[in-house]
């Protein structure tokens, strides 16, 4: 088994023990003006949350790519995600912030650069990796940020115990393209879930918000061609797919995925967080298959430290 074979099967438990430091100092309060920034992967944990704090009513909250970060901007807070520690743009970020707002970082390893610069820092080497691919790290950041905000993770975790298992409904000898779609917070699971199939088996995947899908992203779809959605389904979209050649892929809790004609009417979904974990193993399933390692991609390293 490869390592991020284990790393994605093993994010129920991290996703409980995550939900355990839900009041971990450096966790922002209710009413705080709040930016989150990361790098890859984790900038779009970051969106996610962001789009989750503001609909939970806690706060103005913004997400941003380390690099991008508006220094002229006021926060309370601000909170910085990053596995190693040692990415080069995270790092620069919080030593630009400091003493100029309080900052939390996020990260797999305490002995590293960015707990030093941080104000706070919460430590989560129960979910560290060692595939250069994240996968559990992520996830297991965004359910101690939903835990926070009073999300029950054990619900969420037996989820993610059922898409661990389940048939995956794509086959990469059927499929030659993926878009994935989300709402809202969802967005940013879409966007990881293209990214982990670009990085892990050179795959071409796009991702887009749900809703702007039909304004010209569509024109890309056709039979061979997939078109997921993680949580609500805008009016509509189904109808139009279908109507390319396109399969439509969307979580049902019932243990498995089907075109949605199989099951109109069928139990809830999915949380689609969980439904992120079945994109994941789908990234890792497309790379074996090309005799890829998903645990090495070219070009790829653990952490990004720019000289």
């Amino acid at each position: 088994m490869t390592h991020v074979k284990a790393e994605i099967a093993s994010q129920p438990d991290c996703w409980r023990q995550a939900a355990k430091l839900a009041d971990a100092p450096g966790l922002p309060r209710p009413g705080e003006r709040v930016a989150v920034a990361g790098c890859g992967t984790s900038w779009f944990m970051a969106k996610a949350y962001a789009g989750l704090r503001e609909r939970a009513g806690h706060g103005e909250t913004d997400a941003f790519q380390a690099s991008e970060f508006p220094l002229e901007r006021r926060y309370d807070r601000v909170i910085a995600i990053t596995r190693s520690g040692t990415t080069t743009e995270v790092l620069d970020l919080l030593q630009a912030l400091q003493g100029r707002c309080p900052t939390t970082v996020i990260t797999a390893d305490a002995g590293q650069p960015a707990a030093t610069l941080a104000a706070e820092t919460i430590a989560l080497e129960f979910a560290d990796e060692l595939a250069v691919v994240q996968t559990r790290f992520a996830t297991t950041v965004l359910a101690l940020l939903r835990a926070h905000l009073g999300a029950d993770i054990e619900n969420i975790a037996c989820d993610a115990e059922v898409a661990v298992r389940i048939p995956l409904p794509v086959h990469p000898a059927l499929a030659e393209q993926i878009t994935f779609l989300g709402s809202g917070w969802t967005i940013g699971l879409a966007e990881e879930a293209a990214l982990k199939c670009r990085e892990a088996a050179s795959y071409w995947a796009e991702a887009y918000p749900a809703m702007d899908y039909r304004h010209g992203p569509i024109a890309l779809a056709a039979p061979r061609r997939v078109v997921w959605v993680f949580g609500d389904i805008p009016a509509g979209l189904v109808d139009d797919v279908e109507a390319t050649g396109a399969a439509f892929v969307h979580s049902r809790y019932n243990g498995g995925y089907a075109a949605l004609g199989a099951w109109r009417g069928g139990r809830a979904p999915l949380d689609p967080m969980a439904d992120l974990v079945v994109a994941q193993r789908v990234a890792v399933l497309l790379a074996t298959s090309q005799g890829l390692d998903p645990d090495r991609p070219p070009h790829l390293s653990r952490s990004v430290v720019l000289q």
